[in-house]
């Protein structure tokens, strides 16, 4: 069967009758079956999604059929779909299942999705590599020794291995882009409050941001301007309606800020360096402005990433005490004991190493020293931003400073783990757009992106750049 890397082209075929809904998710569940030891996905709805096929092929033969007729998307495990499981890849919420659905998925399926089955991720979105997560890692289909990236792993390597047409993400440091750029996808972080998070499973809600990850830009615009719009479950984003956006077109000229760390800074990547200046010189060939800046602040970005969202993840996390839903210890025997050995045992490592450093960090005589000097740096890191952006289209940088990293290579260090955030946690403590655009693969045929942020609600902007990206990257 032909694989359809955009919707238009699966459109085109559903409406000429050149392909069905249902032979479409059978060629999914095919693939599925097939990379089953790449453990992308915790649970498939084989019997669910092959209906919802067959309901849909009814209604396009009616002419009623929705902008997303045929198109079959995985869900990462943090998202919320009325009578279907979400666990957020924790035992802490095995056999847990969602009352109503979370905004976003409605509103795809209020187009005719087909969503597929759930997908593996870090437990409660907390890690880089999708190694936390309580039921085993996700294999990156470009060499099975490496990760996939996280927290997004398995939504990524279900695009990346042909299991599932996009999937849904969520990104609080990078947890789109990054897996977006270790499996050669597109991966997109909308603006902060673009879309609501009604439905989402918390991991630090003031940086939370639900995403698609795509084989195609036109994909990613598409499924953002769905999801996108105002919502009353959510009082935290911009409630005006959602802006339709145009195809992307390429502007013949634009100005793009470089951060000099992110090409020339230690620990980048000799390869996606030398890709990154080619990238460069091909636009200044091309008659664009490219002007280069140190971000002054980027040393204080990572620790001030970890102190706030460490302590928003202990205030969110506290709801799950094993007392109204989830597990509940079979050695509990009072109150005390219900809630202490319910969270030891459900709780991974890592999510009780975060835990525990949001206590910390939240307790009266640290609070100034960490959290509310944090907030003060997150205010400087967005005018600084806000500034550069002032001057420039957009800021251009690697998605990460190394392609896809080995299994197990930073698991037993926790610093060196959260260092593979560096180039993306920008985004995230000033709310801005951005996006990761494969960029091409490394001798070792691993697959890296680029970056790119433009201002806040700039989407339109942001997709016209990466088209130019796109063709230039060729």
């Amino acid at each position: 069967m032909e694989h359809y890397s955009r919707i238009s082209t699966i459109r085109e075929n559903l409406n000429s009758g050149h392909i069905t809904c249902v032979a479409l998710v059978e060629y999914y569940l095919k693939n599925i079956q097939e990379n089953r030891h790449l453990n992308a996905f915790l649970e498939v709805w084989t019997v669910e999604s092959l209906s919802r096929a067959e309901y849909i092929d009814s209604k396009v033969k009616a002419g009623t059929a929705g902008r997303l007729a045929g198109v079959v998307i995985a869900l990462k495990d943090v998202l919320a779909y009325k009578n279907h499981r979400v666990g957020a890849s924790s035992k802490l919420l095995e056999g847990f299942e969602s009352l109503y659905n979370a905004t976003a998925v409605q509103r795809l399926l209020d187009e005719d999705a087909i969503f597929i089955g759930r997908t593996n991720c870090d437990e409660f979105a907390m890690g880089a590599s999708n190694e936390n997560s309580a039921f085993g890692p996700v294999l990156n289909a470009a060499d099975l020794t490496r990760v996939p990236g996280g927290s997004s792993g398995g939504s990524a390597v279900a695009v990346q291995a042909k299991m599932a047409h996009a999937a849904l993400g969520s990104d609080t440091g990078g947890s789109i882009r990054q897996p977006a750029s270790f499996t050669g996808i597109f991966g997109f972080k909308p603006t902060y409050g673009l879309i609501s998070r009604w439905g989402l499973l918390a991991y630090a809600s003031s940086f939370d941001q639900i995403g698609p990850l795509t084989q195609s830009l036109e994909d990613c615009v598409i499924l953002t301007e769905i999801m996108a719009g105002a919502d009353g479950q959510d009082a935290s984003m911009y409630q005006r309606e959602a802006i339709r956006y145009s195809n992307p077109v390429a502007p013949k000229k634009a100005k793009f800020a470089v951060m000099k760390q992110g090409v020339f800074g230690e620990g980048i990547d000799i390869e996606i360096k030398e890709q990154m200046l080619g990238l460069i010189q091909k636009l200044e060939d091309s008659g664009h402005e490219i002007s280069y800046f140190d971000f002054p602040l980027l040393d204080y970005m990572v620790p001030t990433y970890y102190v706030l969202t460490t302590a928003e993840a202990s205030s969110n996390l506290s709801r799950y005490s094993g007392m109204l839903f989830g597990k509940r210890s079979a050695n509990a025997k009072d109150l005390d004991s219900t809630y202490t050995l319910s969270r030891t045992e459900g709780f991974g490592e890592e999510v009780k190493r975060r835990i525990m450093l949001g206590t910390f960090v939240l307790s009266s005589d640290q609070y100034d020293a960490y959290y509310n000097k944090a907030q003060k740096v997150r205010q400087l890191i967005r005018t600084e931003t806000e500034k550069i952006l002032q001057n420039t289209d957009a800021i251009l940088l690697p998605t990460t400073s190394t392609p896809a990293f080995k299994l197990g290579e930073k698991s037993s260090d926790p610093v060196a783990m959260y260092m593979a955030d560096l180039l993306t946690v920008q985004a995230n403590l000033s709310g801005n757009p951005s996006i990761s655009i494969p960029a091409g693969k490394t001798q070792a045929a691993l697959p890296f992106g680029v970056q790119l942020m433009t201002g806040l609600l700039e989407e339109q902007k942001l997709f016209d750049l990466s088209k130019l990206l796109e063709e230039t990257l060729g």
